[in-house]
C-alpha cells in the first residue's frame, strides 16, 4: 500500500514526463524515536519518487542530515534489503551476520572518516524513526557486502588455513570513450551492473546528494549504502567515475580503509583524475578490487586506473577508449593477485572484452549516447557466435546458462547477470544528468517463482529472490524532482 501520492509533470533538458511521488507508510515509532511530526520537519529538505522502476532520492545538508533523510526515506527498503542479505550471505560466505557486524566494528569502523561515521548513524536514526530496527553495526555491514564476503572471508579463511567458500566475483560491463571514438569528441560512458538478481532487483535507487562539503553527487545505489558499489556516478566538478571488478583477486589488508568509504570520498571530493586515484589509493585495503574507469567532462580527458593491493596502475588518453568486462589488465597484477586465466578465450569476462574491441572498432567516430545504450543492452555472444544473452554477453542472463561463471562460483543457471544500465556524455555530466534503464535491457522481465519452477536447486532463494522488471531508458537530473514538488 501507497500512501501521500501525488499526480506531476517533470520538466528538464525540454523533456515532459509524468511521475508519481510516493511516500511509503511510516510504522509506528520505537521508543526514542522522534515524534512523526519532528522526524518530518527534520527530513523535510529530502523526497523521493519513484519512475519507470528507480526511486529518486534527494538528500542534502551536514552528514548526518543526509543519513537521517537516507534513512527515513528509504526505510522500507533498507529494512527489505536487510532481512534478505542475511540469509543470502550465510548460504552463500557459511558466515551468519553475526560474523559480519563484529567485522564491521573491529576491521572496518576503525578506518572510517567522522564524516561518513555521522552519516551511517544518521541512517540509523531515520530507520528509528520509521519503527526500523538496525543499528551501525547492521549499516556498516551492509555497506561492505561484497568486500567483506568476496574478500575479507577468502583472505580470512587462507590466515586460518581453511579452504575458500568464495571468491572474488566479476561484476559488470563497462566502456568510457572519447576524442576521435566518439561522435562530436566529447566522453561517452556507459556501464551495466552483473550480480546476483536476490540484490539485483533492489538496486534501483537514484541519489541526488548535496553535501555540506564537496560536491554535488549523481549516482546509482542500493538502498541504505552510502557509496554506489556498482559505482556509476558523476560530481558537480564533472568528474565520471565508473568500474568493473577484478575476476579471481585475492589479497586483503584489515589494517587499511573500507573501499566503501574510499569510493564514496572519492566521489564526494575529487575534481581531477588524479584525485579519484589519490582517495583510493589512500590505505587501501585490496577489498572489491577494480578496473576504475574516469572521465574529467572539464578537459575531455579519460583513464583507466586498476587498483589491486600491491599493484596500481594509471593509463590515460583525450583521444581513445577502455573497457572493462571484469578481466585483469596489466600482466603482473594478473600473475601476482589474481588467479585469472587469460587464455581461456570462452569465460565471460575475455568473451565481453573480445565483444567491447569488436564494438569499439566497428563505432569509431560514431559512439554517442545512443550508441552506448546499444552497448549496455548488447547480447551477442562471440564464441557460439550468435545472440544470446548468455554469460559472455555484455548484458548477461546466467540463468539461461548450463556452464554458469565458474570463475565466480555461479553455478549452472545461476539466478544472476545484468540488473541495470546507465550511460552518460560530457554534456550531461556538467549538469548532472545520466540515462538509467532499471532490469535487463536485453532480456526482458525476470520471475522468481517461474524460475524457481524450474530450478528447484535455489528454492533456498525463495523469498528473497523477487520479480525483476525491466524499465525503458530514463533520464534523471540532479535536482529535477523540484519541478514536480
Amino acid at each position: 500500500m501507497r500512501v501521500g501520492l501525488w499526480g506531476c509533470v517533470l520538466v528538464f533538458a525540454g523533456i515532459a514526463a509524468s511521475c508519481a511521488r510516493q511516500e511509503p507508510p511510516a510504522p509506528p515509532a520505537q521508543a526514542g524515536a522522534p515524534s512523526a511530526g519532528a522526524a518530518a520537519a527534520r527530513a523535510g529538505r529530502s523526497y523521493r519518487f519513484d519512475r519507470n522502476g528507480w526511486t529518486f532520492v534527494h538528500l542534502e545538508g551536514a552528514p548526518a542530515e543526509i543519513g537521517f533523510q537516507h534513512g527515513y526515506r528509504l526505510a522500507p527498503e533498507i529494512d527489505d534489503l536487510l532481512r534478505v542479505m542475511k540469509p543470502f550471505l550465510l548460504e552463500t560466505s557459511k558466515r551468519d551476520w553475526a560474523f559480519y557486524r563484529n567485522v564491521a566494528e573491529t576491521v572496518l569502523w576503525p578506518g572510517i572518516d567522522a564524516e561518513y561515521r555521522a552519516e551511517i548513524d544518521g541512517i540509523v536514526d531515520g530507520l528509528a524513526a520509521r519503527g526500523v530496527a538496525a543499528d551501525r553495526w547492521d549499516l556498516v555491514a551492509l555497506n561492505a557486502f561484497e568486500e567483506v564476503p568476496d574478500y575479507y572471508v577468502p583472505w580470512l579463511d587462507a590466515q586460518q588455513g581453511r579452504p575458500p567458500v568464495g571468491r572474488a566475483p566479476g561484476n559488470c560491463s563497462a566502456f568510457v570513450a572519447t576524442g576521435d571514438w566518439t561522435r562530436d569528441g566529447r566522453i561517452v560512458m556507459g556501464h551495466n551492473a552483473w550480480t546476483t538478481y536476490v540484490t539485483g532487483a533492489r538496486w534501483t535507487i537514484v541519489f541526488d546528494i548535496v553535501p555540506e562539503r564537496g560536491h554535488r553527487i549523481l549516482m546509482d545505489a542500493l538502498p541504505g549504502l552510502i557509496a554506489s558499489d556498482d559505482d556509476f556516478g558523476v560530481n558537480g566538478a564533472g568528474i565520471m567515475i565508473t568500474e568493473t571488478t577484478i575476476t579471481g583477486f585475492k589479497g586483503f589488508d584489515p589494517a587499511g580503509t573500507p573501499e566503501f568509504f574510499r569510493a564514496r570520498k572519492a566521489m564526494q571530493y575529487a575534481e581531477s583524475i588524479d584525485d579519484v586515484v589519490r582517495i583510493m589509493r589512500e590505505r587501501n585495503n585490496g577489498g572489491y578490487a577494480n578496473d576504475w574507469l574516469i572521465g574529467d567532462a572539464k578537459t575531455g580527458e579519460i583513464a583507466l586506473f586498476e587498483l589491486g593491493l600491491k599493484n596500481s596502475t594509471v593509463d590515460r588518453t583525450n583521444n581513445g577508449y577502455f573497457v572493462g568486462a571484469n578481466f585483469p589488465v596489466k600482466e603482473k597484477l594478473t600473475r601476482e593477485e589474481t588467479d585469472f586465466d587469460p587464455a581461456n578465450a570462452a569465460s565471460s569476462p575475455n568473451a565481453r572484452r573480445a565483444r567491447w574491441e569488436q564494438l569499439m572498432a566497428e563505432h569509431k567516430g560514431r559512439i554517442d549516447i545512443e550508441a552506448a545504450k546499444a552497448f549496455e543492452a548488447d547480447r551477442y555472444d562471440v564464441i557460439e557466435r550468435r545472440d544470446g544473452p548468455s554469460e559472455r554477453s555484455l548484458c548477461g542472463a546466467v540463468e539461461e546458462s548450463p556452464r554458469g561463471v565458474p570463475e565466480w562460483h555461479w553455478p549452472p543457471y545461476w539466478p544472476g547477470g545484468t540488473v541495470q544500465a546507465k550511460v552518460m556524455d560530457s554534456a550531461m555530466a556538467r549538469r548532472l544528468e545520466l540515462w538509467a534503464a532499471a532490469g535487463r535491457p536485453c532480456a526482458g522481465d525476470f520471475l522468481a517463482e517461474p524460475f524457481l519452477e524450474r530450478r528447484p536447486q535455489f528454492a533456498w532463494m525463495r523469498g528473497l529472490l523477487r520479480d525483476m522488471t525491466s524499465g525503458p531508458w530514463t533520464r534523471f537530473a540532479a535536482g529535477m524532482s523540484e519541478a514536480a514538488r
